[in-house]
């Protein structure tokens, strides 16, 4: 119990925070040669309805399908983008019921033990540096106009989509929706939520190396995540027999 308020606290704190700069930065100017935004049936598949209707949103998160342009998001879609990525998509959970699953393996960190107690544990330590990370992704993304969602590929062919789904955990797209930057507000966070693990993690940890340690556990779990929400229809159409989604295209 005192490990999930002292988490509770941070996670708060820092969402706050990061929330009110966000606000701040997610009114900046658009660059000089930037296209203008679309303001009516030109904004296809960024609408907030659309974003929660996409078939596979429910699982992945708001993302990009292959058939759709890529379109600006405003500040009120990328804050409903943000909510659906951390806490109302089934993905997120299921990645780190597992990753959770992995430390228990490893006994790390030992001092927790084994058990359901200590499995709960990793898996709150997991889901919480996620919420950060995800809150200061938000913050940056806001500020510096990139891309949060997912872009399902346009290629075809098993390696050509998998290229993509681990180069889109480095790269994004800037406001311009056409040019490729570092994903460097994703890192950052990572490092950042790393560094605050230390406040709840058990033993006495260099706030460096658990900054680095996630930052590595993003480029590993990250990629991972990306493959599997690009072949998420190929898997959900394997699982159910080619029932759902019942559009035999990709989306």
């Amino acid at each position: 119990m005192v490990l999930y308020c002292a988490t509770v606290k941070h996670l708060l704190r820092c969402w706050g925070v990061v929330l009110l700069l966000s606000v701040c930065w997610g009114q900046e100017a658009p660059l000089p040669n930037a296209p203008e935004p679309q303001k009516d049936h030109g904004r296809i598949g960024s609408t907030l309805v659309q974003l929660r209707d996409l078939p596979a949103e429910w699982l992945i998160g708001p993302y990009i399908p292959s058939t759709r342009p890529l379109v600006p998001l405003t500040l009120a879609e990328r804050t409903d983008v943000y909510f659906h990525q951390t806490y109302f998509s089934a993905g997120p959970y299921v990645l780190h019921l597992f990753t959770a699953g992995v430390d228990q393996a490893r006994g790390v960190p030992s001092q927790w033990g084994g058990g359901m107690s200590a499995y709960g544990k990793r898996f709150g330590n997991r889901y919480g540096q996620f919420m950060i990370t995800n809150t200061f992704v938000y913050a940056g993304d806001a500020a510096l106009g990139y891309e949060s969602r997912y872009d399902l590929c346009h290629c075809h062919g098993f390696w050509p989509r998998t290229k993509h789904a681990v180069a889109r955990n480095f790269v994004t797209y800037n406001r311009t929706e056409s040019e490729l930057r570092p994903a460097v507000p994703l890192y950052v966070g990572s490092f950042g939520a790393g560094m605050l693990s230390k406040e709840w993690l058990p033993g006495q940890r260099n706030i460096w190396t658990q900054g680095a340690y996630a930052a590595a556990s993003q480029a590993g779990w990250g990629s991972a995540y990306n493959f599997a929400s690009e072949f998420a229809f190929d898997i959900l159409r394997k699982v159910t027999g080619g029932k759902y989604p019942p559009n035999g295209s990709r989306q």
